[in-house]
């Protein structure tokens, strides 16, 4: 009987030393052995897009603006643009869009230097969400209005007015 108890237990510890010397080796296999995941593409650079050649774009709304008329509808002004993209050969989105602080009180609407003052601005008739790219098409450039506008309940207080933004277009 001892004997093969003796010989049961050598059995099964050569078994598993057996097993342990296998996972050590399949370890050894995997971290020396050559990479077997490749991951490749190729990079295209999308064409470039020129907005009024690299100019500010000003929109003046004037110097004689009255603050109890300021109703998101008078002083409406079209922010004039030009829009020069190369070839566009490999179907690439052009997108459009404006990079700024909104207002607090309207997410289409950059914020003023003036206390709950902003400039709303549309794209093509729709809000011009803040911070949002629209796709559009460079043979026609979406018309963009820009109109000032209130909190509303507010008072604005008098003085000069100014907001800025990056107007982008970009292909994707």
């Amino acid at each position: 009987m001892f004997n093969k108890q003796r010989i049961f237990f050598f059995i099964t510890l050569l078994s598993s030393f057996s097993l342990m010397a296998d996972e050590t080796a399949n370890k050894a296999t995997i971290t020396n052995s050559e990479n077997n995941l490749r991951l490749f593409g190729t990079l295209f650079i999308p064409p470039s897009c020129v907005i009024q050649n690299n100019d500010m774009i000003d929109v003046n709304f004037g110097h004689q603006l009255g603050t109890s008329r300021i109703d998101g509808i008078n002083y409406t002004k079209t922010v004039n643009y030009t829009l020069q993209c190369e070839e566009n050969a490999k179907g690439w989105a052009l997108g459009l869009s404006i990079i700024g602080s909104a207002s607090q009180f309207d997410a289409a609407a950059l914020q003023t230097n003036i206390t709950d003052l902003a400039v709303h601005l549309t794209i093509d008739s729709e809000p011009f969400i803040l911070n949002k790219r629209f796709v559009i098409t460079s043979d026609k450039p979406p018309i963009i209005l820009a109109v000032p506008v209130k909190k509303s309940g507010s008072t604005l207080t008098k003085g000069a007015f100014e907001a800025t933004a990056t107007l982008l277009a970009e292909y994707q």
